[in-house]
């Protein structure tokens, strides 16, 4: 598969035009009549809001469903059994109710492929991801998921990788990786200091045939986050004996290590015989050279100290109703990632990964504070051993004034759909809730009571203003069942009697993150968050990276910020002792290239209808006596200064 994408650029000048109606990219009054927001810490999860009484509904085991455009016609999941109206299910041949179930279908999807990467074969069935499906099907497919993990558990052992070296992988494709700098969350993220090329390291010496083990000195020849490809002093020109190791292990010391440890270097077999004096020749070659700081191993085993420990209590969300928290108790640590069980899981089985830093885990009442739906334990005290994790170990929000413009109710905006991370969808502010957080849901597949509304903090860098994805070329995914095709924000929010959020509200910084396009990396995969796989950023818009997972299909790609903490550095999973996904082979992701770009056209076809427009006509908006204005985005846009995300400020 190609390594990057060829991406158009946008030529034309956005065309600014006074559009008074509907209340566009601002907070002025539209022909809807705006609803105060609210927030309850008692809301319990139970509750659920009235159905519109002009819509249709469908009920699946109990629960009810709207349903926008009323087609009848019923069909049968053939993953789950669930049975539901054929215009819901998923794919052309609506074989399945929901992308879940499509994956699940062979339940060893991703483990049978990574199994079958080790052994030459290319992967098997793999299922689109392109719109979201009733939560419901979601939840069934999930659980049928669970149960096939287990079972393997039981009887299988962790498929290894070992046949998997980023170092050859890196070589023989030439590629480049995210340097350490950019994940700020990762061990020694924050203290690289200027480890580059030509640093010199002391290492054991392999090329040697005594009995005892001795070390050399060797030059860093490439760099690739944690790993570093090695070249042994006196080598010159000559790589046959160059050498991958990950700069953080415990056999590399910075120069004078030996001296001070009494350790012998020794020169390597095959170099002997070149030079008499080999102490006069390190002299002359290492004069001026740089090396590791004296403490370096210091601070890799501090930057690998985690505050959280087994046996802490957090609210984390549900993954089975995301609108709502559980009380869940951490069982392992492993890099900074957790491993949680919901406390009411008697055999540990029901987990959740995440990392330490993760948005969706809070300190214990947390819900309650701000108003969020949380799920009451039927467990009435602490079991032995639990005790509460500190406020302080989570990751503190901005803090953000809502007393003045603030977001309302039935706001629309664009988000980033939490149960498909490769789509920004068209959705809904659901309901306001304290110290900046709101409900999002999103328009279209929304379950009736509101369980797969998501929290999303005010600053989060998963939603956006109204416009975002056209001005930076982004495939917004329309409502589920929308017909009027292709999707115009105009139109959509004059037929819903609806105003769009105000683009002032969003969060607009976008740090100097230093990615590039191509460049790869460790990724969670956040459908299934146990997995750590191998990948590349392959479009940066702003602070917005698209993460593809080496070997699989586009449609599994994701949309991640910068700064996320499911992002690390090549070599991570080998520092911390997680297990990495390795990629599919070349053979194979070449033909999944040819078949991938079908599908791609077809889906374009089917979703865009004509060409986007090459410019967008967007409001003029007077706020606080400035001027701002839409920037116009390229296609590409890696912007790693300050400025501003979204808009220009004029004087």
């Amino acid at each position: 598969m190609e390594n990057t994408k060829e991406l158009t650029e946008r030529s034309s000048q956005v065309e600014r035009k006074h559009r008074d109606s509907f209340g566009m990219f601002d907070g002025y009054d539209s022909c809807s009549e705006d609803t105060s927001s609210s927030s309850s810490s008692d809301e319990s999860e139970e509750e659920v809001a009235p159905l519109p009484s002009s819509l249709p509904i469908i009920k699946n085991n109990g629960q009810v469903y709207t349903y926008p455009d009323g087609k009848s016609g019923m069909a049968t999941c053939e993953m789950c059994g669930m049975v539901g109206v054929r215009d819901a299910f998923y794919s052309k041949t609506k074989r399945f109710c929901s992308v879940s179930c499509s994956r699940s279908y062979s339940s060893n999807s991703k483990k049978a492929s990574i199994l079958a990467r080790l052994q030459g074969k290319p992967p098997t069935k793999k299922a689109k991801v392109l719109q979201k499906q009733p939560l419901v099907a979601k939840l069934a497919a999930y659980a049928q998921y669970q149960a096939t993990l287990q079972n393997q558990a039981k009887t299988k052992a962790a498929v290894p990788v070992e046949g998997f070296s980023w170092g050859n992988y890196i070589n023989s494709n030439s590629f480049t990786a995210a340097p350490v700098t950019c994940f700020k969350h990762a061990p020694m993220g924050t203290c690289w200091g200027d480890i580059a090329e030509g640093v010199r390291v002391e290492v054991p010496n392999t090329d040697c045939s005594l009995p005892t083990k001795v070390f050399w000195i060797a030059g860093i020849v490439k760099l690739a986050g944690y790993n570093a490809l090695l070249r042994y002093e006196g080598f010159e020109n000559d790589s046959s004996l160059d050498f991958w190791c990950n700069i953080c292990g415990s056999d590399i010391h910075p120069v004078g290590w030996c001296a001070t440890s009494g350790k012998p270097l020794v020169p390597p077999r095959s170099i002997q015989h070149k030079y008499t004096n080999w102490k006069a020749f390190l002299v002359k070659r290492l004069t001026g050279a740089k090396t590791l700081p004296p403490d370096f191993s210091q601070k890799v085993s501090e930057s690998m100290q985690y505050p959280f420990k087994t046996s802490m209590r957090v609210e984390v969300v549900d993954k089975t109703h995301l609108c709502r928290t559980r009380v869940a108790v951490v069982d392992s640590v492993v890099g900074g990632r957790l491993r949680l069980v919901y406390e009411e899981s008697e055999d540990k089985t029901d987990d959740f990964w995440c990392h330490m830093y993760s948005p969706l885990i809070h300190h214990i009442g947390w819900s309650r504070s701000i108003g969020h739906r949380f799920k009451r334990s039927d467990i009435t005290k602490k079991q032995d051993g639990h005790f509460d994790a500190p406020p302080h170990l989570f990751m503190k929000v901005k803090e953000v004034d809502a007393a003045g413009e603030w977001f309302k109710e039935g706001m629309k905006l664009e988000a980033i759909d939490p149960l498909n991370l490769s789509a920004i969808c068209v959705a809904t502010i659901r309901k306001v809730l304290a110290d900046g957080y709101l409900m999002i849901g999103i328009d279209g597949s929304e379950a009736a009571d509101g369980s797969d509304w998501f929290c999303y903090h005010a600053t989060s860098p998963s939603i956006f203003p109204v416009g975002f994805c056209e001005i930076n070329m982004i495939e917004l995914t329309p409502p589920r069942g929308y017909a009027k095709l292709p999707f115009k924000w105009f139109d959509y929010l004059r037929e819903t009697d609806s105003i769009a959020a105000p683009v002032k509200l969003f969060n607009k910084e976008v740090p100097n993150h230093g990615f590039h396009v191509g460049m790869k990396l460790e990724a969670v995969d956040l459908m299934e968050p146990r997995l750590v796989c191998v990948a590349t950023v392959t479009r940066i818009i702003h602070r917005l990276l698209r993460i593809h997972f080496d070997g699989w299909e586009d449609e599994y790609d994701q949309w991640v910020d910068c700064e996320s903490p499911d992002l690390y550095p090549v070599g991570w999973c080998q520092l911390t002792g997680y297990q990495l996904q390795p990629p599919a082979p070349q053979s194979s992701r070449d033909s999944q290239s040819s078949s991938s770009k079908q599908k791609k056209k077809a889906k374009s076809q089917q979703y865009k209808g004509h060409k986007k427009m090459t410019s967008l006509q967007l409001k003029e908006e007077l706020l606080d006596g400035e001027e701002y204005s839409f920037l116009q985005g390229t296609s590409d846009q890696e912007s790693n200064g300050s400025a501003s995300y979204y808009i220009k400020q004029e004087p």
